[in-house]
């Protein structure tokens, strides 16, 4: 089907909009949202994409639509892993809890501008070099393999970017609120804000990498492409907040992620086995192989992610790892003076790290004592505690 002009015009100024309300309505004035705010507006933007999906079903037909929930739950899918990641850099840049906001939809609205371009770019390179699929294809197969690596989600903040940016500019050791410059010592240098923008902006790159080829792999329609992309990115900053504390929970995401990945991979270079026109394979003539249909590969994404997610809400060792790294996390909250000026935010973490102990008390030590660096994290809950009698005994 093809998709006239003016519906392109509406769908972008749709998404702009979506990005604007996001802007003016939360994130102008830096505050920590609640679990409740991120939940309800968790729960519209996934809403806005089914709708979204259910109208390219009624107007576009049964195969349109089914590529586009496919393309979308695949895309979100990995939007999630990619959150292990801002996490990282999110905490190695010890952004003040209130900002995160601000870098999260920067993040979502560079990584929308990136994956588009990588998108009309990939549409031009199939449209033009039947071999692109083969291509795709071992890309994803690639990628699948990393993510089994145990080091895989240990992202590193301090990129190329980074370390440009320093050696050739002043930058601040401080924040100053949500500002991406400041004054320091009569001169206008940079924040740690604009560099951690940097550093998320560099990642949202290696991440359009990995997604624009999954996604073809699903469809070729460049409409359905860009617009379960997007779909997928928007309220990415609500589910930071709203699963922020559960990621670590996820243990055997990456394996579910590797897996799908690698399905796509194989359905792209049987695809391209199909249209086959290199000279060195079978002649240049097309290879009769099997096809994988979307509704397939709908019904292989669902249930991998499916059960992945049960296996790991239901692992023991998952819980523990998830408690023993959400104490640590709010340990380390706790003890950064610069983490938040707000007094009721240092309340809440405190608070939440003697709920992450108390369900550590009641493990089995076997779990428990899994953990790497036990005996550093047991110092810094330790230190939380000490350093909280003293504030309330002032």
């Amino acid at each position: 089907m093809t998709v006239s002009p003016l519906i392109w015009g509406i769908t972008i100024v749709v998404i702009l909009a979506l990005l604007a309300f996001d802007y003016f309505f939360h994130i102008r004035k830096a505050h920590v949202p609640q679990l409740k705010e991120a939940a309800i507006w968790s729960a519209i933007y996934v809403g806005i994409a089914i709708v979204f999906g259910i109208l390219v079903l009624i107007y576009g037909g049964p195969t349109m639509g089914s590529e586009y929930f496919a393309g979308y739950i695949t895309e979100k899918a990995l939007s999630v892993d990619n959150l292990f990641v801002f996490l990282i850099i999110i905490a190695s840049f010890r952004v003040p809890r209130e900002d995160q906001q601000k870098v999260l939809l920067f993040g979502i609205v560079f990584s929308l501008i990136a994956r588009t371009g990588f998108i009309f770019l990939g549409a031009a390179l199939i449209n033009s070099f039947a071999w692109v699929f083969y291509a795709f294809g071992l890309i994803l197969l690639i990628t699948a393999g990393n993510m089994l690596k145990p080091d895989h989600g240990s992202g590193e903040a301090d990129n190329f970017m980074i370390r440009l940016a320093r050696k050739f500019f002043h930058t601040s050791e401080h924040y100053d609120g949500d500002k991406l410059f400041t004054i320091q010592d009569g001169k206008k240098v940079l924040t740690p804000m604009l560099l951690v923008m940097v550093a998320i902006g560099g990642t949202d790159i290696l991440f359009a990498l990995d997604s624009i080829p999954a996604i073809f792999g699903l469809t070729q329609n460049v409409y359905i492409v860009f617009t379960a992309t997007a779909f997928s990115l928007m309220g990415l900053r609500q589910l930071y907040f709203l699963i922020d504390g559960l990621l670590d929970r996820l243990i055997y995401l990456s394996y579910g992620l590797a897996a799908i990945l690698a399905f796509i991979g194989a359905k792209l270079i049987l695809h391209a086995l199909h249209e086959n026109n290199l000279p060195f394979v079978n002649g240049g003539e097309p290879v009769p192989v099997f096809e994988i249909t979307t509704g397939l590969s709908l019904t292989v994404i669902i249930g991998v992610l499916v059960v992945t997610i049960v296996a790991s809400l239901l692992s023991k060792a998952g819980k523990a790892q998830t408690a023993i790294n959400n104490a640590r996390r709010h340990a380390v909250s706790y003890l950064d003076l610069g983490y938040t000026a707000d007094p009721a935010e240092r309340e809440r973490i405190y608070n939440a790290l003697r709920e992450e102990e108390r369900q550590i008390e009641h493990m089995e030590p076997k779990y428990r004592n899994k953990a790497k660096d036990v005996d550093t994290i047991r110092a810094q809950v330790a230190e939380a505690h000490r350093q909280h009698e003293q504030y309330l005994a002032r």
